[in-house]
Formats: C-alpha cells, structure tokens, sequence
C-alpha cells in the first residue's frame, strides 16, 4: 500500500487512494491523532472501511434490503458491508482511486464507476472527485459526484470521519430533528429533536450510545478535546444538510458525518444528466 503523504506545519495527512480513497491518518504534531489511524491490516484490505475517513459515494448509510425506489422504478442493489444485510455507504470506500494530482500540501483523487453487465451493484454510471487541501490550521476536504448517464438518477455524498474519543470529549452542533430508527438501524419516521440529543450547547458524548441521522443541521459543528488542549471546528457547505452522528459503545472513536441527505432517502435525491453535485467539509484546529 503506497501512502501519499501532505505536510503543512504542524499537520499530516496521510491518503490511501487504493484503500477506497481513504484518509489513513489526520494527525497534528504535539497532539498526536485526530481521527482513528488505520491500521496496516485495515489498509491491506484494500478498502476504507477500517480507514480514518472514507467518502460516501454515491449514497449514504444504507438502502433497506437493497431496494431502491425513486420514480416508477425499483432496483436491487446487492449487500456490500459484512455483518450487515443492507447495502451501506456507496461504492467508492471499496474502489481503487486514482491519483490525479499530488503536491506537497494537497492532492487530488478520482473514481468513475462502471456498472458490471448483468451485476447488482451500483447500476448508474458517475465520477467522483476528492480534493485534499492542508494548510496550518487543518485540513479542506472537496467531494463531488457527476451522474454520467443520459438521464436523472440517484445520486448523493457524504464524508465519514472517525474521531478519536476521550472520556470529557465533546460535541456541539445544532439540529432540528432526527429520524427514529428500528433494530437495524433502518429509518422509521422523522420526529422534533429530543431533549436528550441537543447539541446546541457543547456536551460530552461519552454513552450516548447513538447511530442517527439528523436534519436541518446548518453546516457547523466543533469537537472539543479538553484534555489535549484542542477544538476542531467542523464546517460543510449546502451540498451538506443532514449530519449523522454515530457514538458505539466501548469504542475509542466517534462519527459527526456530513451527508448529502437522509438515511434510505437517496433516492428521493436524483441528479440530473451530466449534473455535478458537489461540496467541501472544512476541518479548522485551534487551541483552547
């Protein structure tokens, strides 16, 4: 696995372009790791599911028994994640992605997806983009998706950090509702914000035990590490309203992702012929 290594300052970033595109280390000197370093076996999977970030490409979360509906149509796209019996998270955190552009401080990184004749994979035709730009104060992360076909089609992003997680770490950012899920994590209804899932003020993530997907998120959110002396804050541009936040008990990391839309709702999301939904999710450190 052949790394491709940013400096800028104090900060690295390491990239794994054929381990799904992934991000496989943020880190800042003095301070030491950001999100979760993926580990030598994680990137000899030749995936980015056990990477420090992986894109969500072209769709987010999962599609319930692999059916996807959107106009008069229903597709069935296979299962993809182990464990799981639902297609989860795109194509493009499985994909080999090809280096377009690589400098000292910032890189560039291409998927075109082809559907396999007769498969029941992604079936719709689309390139995706990442852009990589790091500067002393954190790191700029560009996504898009260009629907290739001739017609409109599903199509969404989303961005999937792992942030690494202390006891006192928190989180602040402000929402307007979640949607409820089943045992499998599947969407059941969209209701108001509970009490108990405000972030509008800073709180402690510690045993919250959460794996939601909010709406009506404005784009902003900051992860403080009080410990480490540290606040991250997270920015997305409109391309990115809905946020989900995963917290899974007993681990040392936490999600905050910024997705295009909700979960099992890309479908509801097409893209017109030859259209570009595109986005940028900023990562600004600063002391505290």
């Amino acid at each position: 696995m052949t790394l491709l290594s940013l400096r800028a300052g104090g900060m690295a970033v390491d990239l794994a372009p054929q381990a799904g595109g992934s991000i496989a280390r943020f880190a800042l000197e003095g301070v030491g790791d950001l999100l979760r370093p993926a580990t030598d076996g994680a990137l000899a999977s030749d995936t980015g599911k056990d990477t420090a970030c992986y894109p969500l490409v072209p769709f987010s979360n999962r599609i319930a028994n692999g059916r996807l509906a959107f106009g008069d149509e229903v597709l069935r796209i296979r299962n993809n994640w182990p464990g799981v019996p639902h297609p989860m998270h795109g194509e493009g955190w499985a994909a080999a992605w090809q280096v377009v552009r690589q400098e000292l401080d910032r890189a560039e990184l291409l998927h075109l997806h082809e559907p396999c004749a007769g498969g029941t994979g992604w079936p719709f035709r689309y390139r995706a983009r990442q852009t990589f730009t790091l500067n002393e104060d954190g790191l700029m992360v560009g996504l898009s998706v260009e629907n290739l076909e001739d017609r409109s089609v599903p199509m969404g992003l989303g961005l999937h950090p792992f942030f690494v997680r202390d006891a006192d770490t928190a989180l602040a950012c402000r929402l307007s509702g979640v949607w409820e899920t089943d045992a499998e994590v599947l969407p059941i209804r969209h209701v108001p914000l509970p009490s108990g899932w405000d972030f509008s003020n800073s709180r402690r993530i510690e045993g919250l035990g959460l794996d939601h997907c909010f709406g009506g998120w404005d784009g902003k959110a900051s992860i403080t590490w009080p410990r480490q002396g540290i606040r991250l804050f997270l920015s997305a541009t409109e391309a990115f309203r809905h946020l989900v936040i995963y917290v899974p008990d007993g681990q040392r990391y936490f999600c905050v992702e910024p997705v295009s839309h909700a979960n099992g709702a890309v479908g509801q999301n097409p893209l017109a012929a030859g259209a570009t939904l595109a986005g940028e999710v900023s990562f600004r450190l600063s002391r505290i």
